[in-house]
């Protein structure tokens, strides 16, 4: 009979391979229905492997359709986002956490809040003013809006993570002369790496992949941003699945690769912050 060890492993292997295929599956199904021709995906019995392999589809993304544009767009307004909210959340955090702020996490609730309206119940005033400020069509109007959507979250894990920081660097760096800016600077931030990488790598993704106030406050190539840049690929009377995804694998292959360059300041990040010494 095998020992209990041996079933306990056997259990986390399985359980590991059919996370993996769950959650790796769909992707992996893009991939190939991106290489097939638009007549096997069209068939009565689709089929899994590509027979003839095709790279039509993304000569469709990039030389008809002109993704990279969308790509661009997307670089630009998500990139500022990240830099934007990590910028803001340090400081919040660092107030919120290190300074003598009164009724801190009344704050923090209040923060928290703005994140807890549904995204389609103030799509329309937020078209408003930015139609009256001027900033429809525009990366401007774009990254203010992901920035206050973005804020709560980064925020708060960097107030969470600033908290687990023994309060005996503070004072050490007050003897020295440290003011709060350059305690910030110079000794919490580096320290703070993992949860920044986190944090930033979070507000990064959500830019990435935000459509609905994309589609409602942009309207030419110019500044449209990708999810956008796919929902113009169909038409009345047809879906191009082929360019969909081949255009979905495109986009989704970066965030990949970022999670496995970043994966050990990640962990470090969703780990450390969990235990106050």
């Amino acid at each position: 009979m095998m020992s209990r060890e041996t079933l306990r492993a056997l259990f986390v292997y399985a359980g590991a391979i059919l996370i993996v295929i769950w959650s790796g599956g769909p992707f992996v199904w893009q991939c190939l229905t991106s290489l097939q021709q638009d007549a096997a995906l069209t068939a009565e019995t689709p089929s899994f492997w590509p027979s003839p392999l095709t790279f039509e589809h993304y000569y469709n993304v990039f030389f008809v359709k002109q993704f990279q544009y969308y790509i661009l767009n997307s670089i630009i307004v998500a990139g500022l986002t990240t830099l934007l909210c990590l910028l803001v959340g340090a400081l919040a955090a660092f107030s919120l956490s290190r300074l003598e702020v009164r009724n801190r996490f009344g704050i923090l609730g209040l923060i928290l809040s703005v994140s807890m309206f549904p995204q389609i119940a103030i799509v329309g005033p937020l078209y408003l003013i930015a139609s009256n400020l001027g900033l429809l069509d525009t990366y401007l109007g774009l990254v203010i809006t992901y920035l206050a959507l973005g804020l709560p979250l980064v925020t708060w894990v960097l107030f969470g993570y600033f908290e687990t920081l023994p309060r005996e660097i503070d004072e050490a760096a007050r003897m020295d002369g440290v003011g709060p800016i350059g305690l910030l600077v110079r000794i919490i931030l580096p320290m703070s790496l993992p949860s920044m990488v986190t944090t930033g790598l979070l507000a990064f993704i959500a830019a990435w992949n935000e459509f609905m106030f994309a589609l409602a406050f942009t309207s030419t190539i110019d500044h449209q941003t990708i999810p956008v840049g796919i929902a113009n690929f169909t038409n009345l009377y047809y879906q191009p699945w082929g360019d969909i995804s081949a255009a979905s694998v495109v986009v989704t292959v970066p965030l990949v690769a970022l999670v496995l360059i970043f994966q050990r300041h990640i962990i470090e990040g969703l780990t450390q912050g969990a235990v106050k010494e």
